[in-house]
């Protein structure tokens, strides 16, 4: 059984490489990964995920991840991650310039996609795996100041960075 983190990665993942023109062609590309969803799970996702329709390159209505050709709020978008860090994150710990950001196992990928949709200023980059978030500050040293940001939005105490 696929996580609901994992499943929700998936489908961004989808809908960002190839035009999906509706919920039972997604559903089908998830199947031919052994990952099933019903159409009301499917539905939940992709608004959970915050999917938005847009025209494709046929003039169809195709999925899209959020914000694609309309600009996402910033403020939505920290909202997000705000709610993701409390999901998701399991802890985090750094060493000068870099953040190291725990998930449960296949969450990093989607957790990563939400922290690049922020922009903040102060991160140069992340990159993800499975279960884990690698970000790079900026600043020589803004790696705690990343740890513990992110510790403070999943609601623990920055302290407990570690």
């Amino acid at each position: 059984m696929t996580s609901r983190s994992s499943r929700q990665a998936r489908i961004l993942a989808l809908v960002e490489s190839r035009e999906v023109s509706s919920q039972s062609e997604l559903a089908d590309l998830l199947a031919a990964e052994d990952i099933s969803v019903s159409q009301g799970t499917l539905s939940k996702d992709l608004l959970e995920i915050g999917a938005v329709r847009i025209r494709g390159s046929k003039g169809n209505l195709v999925y899209a991840p959020p914000g694609a050709g309309t600009g996402l709020d910033a403020q939505a978008a920290e909202t997000k991650l705000a709610r993701l860090c409390q999901e998701v994150l399991l802890g985090a710990d750094a060493s000068a310039n870099i953040a190291v950001l725990r998930t449960p196992p296949g969450a990093a990928q989607y957790f990563a996609s939400a922290i690049d949709r922020v922009q903040w200023h102060e991160v140069l980059g992340c990159i993800a795996g499975d279960d884990t978030v690698l970000l790079i500050s900026r600043e020589a040293d803004g790696g705690e100041e990343l740890a513990a940001r992110f510790m403070q939005l999943g609601g623990s105490d920055p302290l407990d960075a570690s």
